[in-house]
């Protein structure tokens, strides 16, 4: 008798979420699994911000150890946390259908008293709007929504925000802020969507943001076999131009670079920025190919966007 797939996963409630989507799948096809959680140095410190982590890799070197050492047979990521070179000896065996891609506000007390400052300031005669009375503070812990939220609202103050969505959650509630940036896919996966959380449509996702990697070693044909037919083939297009749009620029969890690719009939449609940590700076770019030609698509926007002022900003970022 075959032994059972051992699925590694983190040990969040998100992490264990998406490694049992992978164990369902497998058993849908008749293939055994049991799933095998392994703590990662990004759930252990929960106070530094990720981005002085030396965050490459953070939430998924441990597992990629483990699964060299011959402790699990796969290891199921959140995509975005995946450096686009993988660990030597390991493989990308899946990608699953994408979820949402959207990042979200969830507020703090009434919306009439948030709108102003989210809203209203960026509506046409904004200046002559009742601005926010006092200081407008958001949590998150990621560079590239800091940036992003920066850009848009430079009057803003942004807070430090650790640990997985439950924790994240709670720590909102329990400080004085106007609110916290969330991934769609996480607080929805987990059917923790509050009421009081409002889609920011203009936001970029960070590459691949709201898609599940399975990653298997190299030469285990039986884990790769098992895994094809969990592969959503559209997914697996958008997030490959997105991540090579993010290699070409050097970037990783610590840059603040977005992108989105979506595929609509036989076109794909890419958006992509970069922006100073300070959201001071920012370069962007929009491309529309037919899927035929889209292969180097990431790869091609990067160079044209380094013309549009994101070589100056990765100096920046560089030297910072």
């Amino acid at each position: 008798m075959l032994k059972p797939i051992r699925i590694g996963t983190r040990e969040s409630p998100l992490a264990i979420w998406q490694a049992t989507q992978v164990l369902e799948g497998l058993r849908e096809q008749g293939v055994d699994a049991t799933l095998v959680p392994i703590a990662s140095e990004g759930d252990l410190d929960l106070t530094t911000p990720l981005y002085e982590m030396g965050v490459q890799g953070v939430f998924t070197r441990s597992l990629d150890v483990a699964l060299l050492s011959d402790r699990i047979d796969l290891a199921v990521h959140s995509m975005k946390d995946v450096p686009t070179q993988l660990a030597d000896g390991l493989a990308q065996a899946a990608i699953m259908k994408r979820g949402s891609y959207q990042d979200v506000l969830v507020y703090t007390g009434d919306w009439s008293s948030v709108k102003p400052a989210i809203v209203q300031a960026n509506l046409p005669g904004a200046n002559s709007v009742m601005p926010y009375r006092g200081p407008f503070v958001v949590a998150t812990s990621s560079i590239r929504r800091k940036a992003q939220w920066l850009n848009r609202y430079p009057g803003h103050i942004i807070e430090n925000l650790r640990g997985n969505v439950n924790t994240r959650l709670r720590k909102m509630n329990e400080n004085q802020w106007q609110g916290a940036v969330f991934a769609a896919a996480g607080i929805e996966r987990l059917n923790l969507r509050p009421d009081n959380a409002i889609n920011l449509d203009w936001m970029l996702p960070a590459p691949a943001q709201g898609a599940i990697m399975i990653v298997c070693r190299i030469m285990d044909d039986n884990v790769l076999q098992a895994c094809r037919p969990l592969n959503d083939m559209a997914t697996e297009i958008c997030t490959k131009i997105e991540r090579d749009f993010l290699r070409a620029l050097l970037g990783g969890c610590s840059t603040p670079i977005s992108a989105l690719a979506e595929l609509e009939k036989d076109e794909v449609y890419f958006r992509g920025n970069i922006l100073s940590p300070d959201g001071r700076l920012k370069a962007e770019i929009e491309k529309v190919l037919p899927l035929e030609k889209a292969a180097h698509m990431g790869k091609e926007a990067a160079e044209e966007i380094m013309q549009r002022g994101a070589k100056e900003i990765i100096e920046i970022i560089r030297n910072g």
